[in-house]
């Protein structure tokens, strides 16, 4: 998905209570990926209001999802791009009113291009931050030459010493890459069983499917794995503990870009006001910073993220790549779906 550094103790610490509220100001429920409760976020937030909101955690996309449709009241969700549409289709969120959001013209356009966020009825998504999926290594036992492709994944060099993540849409657009395909929007039957093929081919070489980035750090720092599909902020954990790891954005197939950002949950039991003072909170350069420091992530909003040195956003590999991506954005929910469904049966032997 994690001060200066998000350290191991830490991320451990914040995957304990995933799932769980963190009780502070009770008129507003934020509901976001464990370890992002961290303060310089929303620091304008707790200067006006005496105390930062109340947080409840969750692991990934899909338990997000099923947890607010199923019922569990908050105010505010950070899900990715892509899940924008369920939330839409399932009418579990309500448009922004942008005229409380100063800094909302700010956010970088090619975060907003989608209908599924922008359309005659409002604005349904505020980006907050984007990152990059790809391929962390042991750079003292992995030579660069293997992870010039995504072929490193299948080589039975690593069997049993490679690790993926336990998202849907990373393995997917992995598996989407590895077999030709760069972008997911118009994906054919014949696409969609060539990569689920790869990902059937890739599985008994998974020694583990990783949940949390602190997770995935220990595992490479142990040595049990060498190779991961990773996220920006495990590299960033591994970094901040001295350890010898590469994040080679680079192979000849391409890698994919993401990001995340909030939506008004309908019908939210908190405080309106707080709401947009929490969300305007997040756009200033201070929650930039904090998310370069803390997860090597980099903001949307241009002009928060322009107070950032640029060798800083080069050191957290959040530069622009020469290469191949595949970006994240939403997709058909009946695909999304199939692609949830297809990679349960794939992790269970199947």
């Amino acid at each position: 998905m994690k001060r200066s550094q998000f350290s191991v103790a830490f991320a451990v610490s914040a995957l304990a209570f995933a799932g769980a509220s963190n009780a502070a100001d009770p008129d507003l429920v934020v509901f976001d990926w464990a370890g992002w409760e961290i303060p310089e976020l929303f620091q304008a937030y707790s200067e006006k209001h005496g105390t930062g909101p109340t947080y409840s955690f969750f692991a990934d996309d899909d338990e997000a999802f099923q947890k607010i449709s199923s019922g569990f009241k908050v105010d505010v969700a950070s899900p990715c791009s892509q899940m924008v549409p369920k939330y839409r289709d399932a009418g579990l969120i309500e448009p922004w009113d942008v005229s409380k959001i100063p800094e909302f013209d700010n956010i970088a356009d090619r975060f907003l291009s989608s209908k599924a966020f922008v359309d005659e009825e409002g604005v349904w998504f505020i980006p907050t931050n984007s990152a990059y999926t790809a391929i962390a290594y042991n750079t003292e036992t992995v030579p660069a030459e293997d992870v010039a492709s995504l072929s490193v994944f299948t080589d039975p060099k690593y069997a049993g010493r490679i690790s993926l993540p336990d998202n849907t849409d990373d393995v997917w657009a992995l598996a989407l890459l590895a077999t030709g395909v760069t972008a997911w929007t118009d994906v054919t039957d014949e696409q969609f069983a060539a990569a689920a093929a790869w990902l059937r081919q890739v599985h008994p070489n998974v020694r583990v499917y990783w949940s949390d980035p602190s997770e995935l750090s220990q595992l490479m720092a142990s040595g049990e794995v060498q190779v991961a599909w990773s996220w920006n902020d495990a590299v960033a954990i591994m970094r901040a503990e001295n350890f010898p790891v590469g994040f080679q954005r680079q192979p000849k197939e391409g890698v994919t870009t993401w990001f995340c950002g909030m939506i008004n949950i309908k019908d939210g039991p908190g405080n309106e006001d707080k709401l947009y003072d929490y969300v305007n909170a997040f756009q200033s350069p201070a929650a930039a910073e904090a998310m370069i420091a803390n997860f090597g992530y980099a903001h949307t909003n241009e002009a928060s993220l322009a107070t950032i040195p640029a060798d800083e956003l080069q050191a957290a590999d959040v530069g622009p790549v020469d290469g191949i991506l595949l970006p994240q954005v939403p997709i058909d929910t009946a695909m999304r779906d199939k692609m949830l469904e297809e990679f349960e049966l794939i992790k269970s032997g199947f």
